[in-house]
This record gives C-alpha cells, structure tokens and sequence, in this order.
C-alpha cells in the first residue's frame, strides 16, 4: 500500500484527470451526434473542431495518449467524411 502522501496525490491527480476526460467523451459524443444528425451542417464542423480541440487538451496534459487521441481524431473525421458521401 502506497504512503499517504502518495495516496494524496494520486487521488488528485485522478480527480483531475477525469475532470479532462469526462469534458472529451462529452465533446467527442456531441460531434458524433451531430455528425449522425447533420454531416453537411456548419454546426457539425463546429462540433468536430471542439472535439478535436479537447483531445489535443488532453494529449497535451498527458490525460491520454498521443495514440488515442490520434486515433479518436481520425475516426471522427472518417465518419464524417463517409456521412458526407452518402
């Protein structure tokens, strides 16, 4: 079992990291909702570009990997763009 100081910080350190995840899984299921809604809408633009933003907040804190997000990213955007061809 850790020290208590290190219990203390863990537990900080993970109240603040979930603040950050929870704040990309809202931004990342509100783009994909738009998307399924309205590919073609500047609204759906709007909402990917948010997403996009709040993974590279989360990268960049190291919230989450540069792989994950990456990968996130990409498939957004594949979504999007098959949602357009259609």
């Amino acid at each position: 079992m850790p020290a208590a100081k290190s219990m203390r910080v863990q537990r900080r350190r993970a109240a603040r990291n979930q603040t950050v995840r929870s704040f990309v899984r809202t931004r990342v299921t509100a783009a994909r909702k738009a998307i399924d809604a309205a590919p073609s809408d500047d609204a759906t633009v709007q909402q990917l570009r948010a997403a996009i933003s709040a993974l590279d907040v989360a990268t960049r804190k190291g919230v989450i990997h540069r792989n994950q997000s990456s990968r996130k990213k990409s498939r957004l955007a594949k979504r999007l763009n098959k949602a357009l061809a259609s």
